[in-house]
């Protein structure tokens, strides 16, 4: 080889490196969030904060996803998408709950100053005008089932459509579980999770799929992977105890429930906040803590939320009906002390 052959191989496997450093950024490493990838017409400068909008709506952190896709939209404001994104954010199918008034103030921003040419964006973009549209929050998110599923069909390589049709045909059930349609949701995702076992869409909704105690054990190879793949996501730590706690794995469930406290709270510090020691992570990891025969530990996290409970009472009395364990400190220390007592 001479030297002018020598020094075009070195140029070359210089070339060869930086494009694949460049493919991996486009293929989104989010900060520990899951890894996705979304070909899309933003700007380069918004991809950043446009990718780990997405993953962390894969996650269920709403709120930072929405922070993300608003920041994408403020560094492009023509990129639909960011606003798509943020629309999302104010969706939670699993939950049945929606905020349409703040979903369609999203989308009035988009349309005075978005707008894209990609036939494919703007299925996407229609399907907001379904999600959001004329009709009851159940027809609508049939018919919201309905377009992912056009979606998919149309672009079977998008793994965020097939991911966001499984959602969907969880959201269009009535609450309570559905087992046809579990396993309707639970077959899309089972034939894109060979190409993506990090994706953070795929192995989430898988275990929701499989969230009760007959289909757990067809959960548990997704609740490992997100477990490790997304370790700065509290909803996606604390979803792998799901799986864990109906299988008896008492570690496991109380390791998960202590990370998704330590990220919470990281998360609240960063804001201001003081941490939380009630909520669904906090009853979760003292369940755990009581099976494990842990009772000292429970018992501290009794008295925690026992104190934020009487704080934000004597600030506020709190209504008889506002005893939800998710969301109100009375409400989880009314669960808390009856685990207690019970276990």
């Amino acid at each position: 080889m001479g030297l002018g052959d020598f020094q075009r191989e070195v140029v070359m496997r210089h070339f060869l490196f930086v494009l694949l450093a460049v493919c991996i950024s486009a293929a989104g490493q989010q900060p520990d969030v899951g890894e996705v990838s979304f070909r899309n017409s933003g700007a380069a400068a918004a991809q950043e904060d446009f990718l780990t909008g997405l993953a962390q709506l894969h996650n269920f952190e709403y709120e930072d996803a929405a922070a993300r896709f608003r920041k994408a939209a403020q560094i492009d404001p023509s990129f639909a998408m960011a606003f798509w994104g943020e629309a999302m954010t104010f969706n939670h199918p699993v939950w049945h709950q929606q905020d349409l008034n703040a979903a369609r103030e999203v989308l009035n921003r988009m349309r005075k100053s978005a707008t894209t040419t990609s036939a494919r964006e703007k299925l996407y973009l229609d399907s907001l005008e379904v999600l959001y549209g004329d009709g009851s929050l159940q027809d609508r998110n049939r018919r919201y089932a309905e377009a992912m599923a056009a979606l998919q069909q149309k672009y079977p390589d998008d793994v965020d459509a097939a991911a966001f049709h499984a959602l969907a045909i969880l959201g269009a059930v009535p609450e309570g579980r559905d087992f046809p349609a579990y396993m309707r949701a639970a077959a899309i995702l089972e034939e894109v999770f060979p190409a993506h076992p990090r994706h953070p869409g795929v192995v989430h909704y898988l275990i929701h799929c499989y969230d009760d105690s007959v289909h757990a054990p067809l959960g548990l190879r997704a609740a490992r992977i997100y477990s490790k793949i997304a370790p700065n996501a509290g909803h996606a730590q604390h979803m792998t105890s799901h799986i864990f706690l109906a299988l008896g794995l008492w570690d496991d469930t109380a390791r998960a429930n202590e990370n998704a406290v330590a990220v919470a709270n990281r998360t609240r510090a960063q804001a201001g906040r003081q941490p939380r020691a009630c909520g669904h992570y906090n009853y979760w990891l003292q369940y755990s803590y009581l099976q494990q025969g842990r009772v000292a530990d429970a018992r501290q996290i009794l008295e925690g939320c026992k104190r934020e409970a009487e704080a934000v009472t004597s600030a506020a009395p709190v209504a008889a009906f506002e005893t939800d364990p998710d969301n109100t400190p009375a409400g989880s220390y009314a669960l808390m002390r009856a685990n207690f007592l019970i276990d």
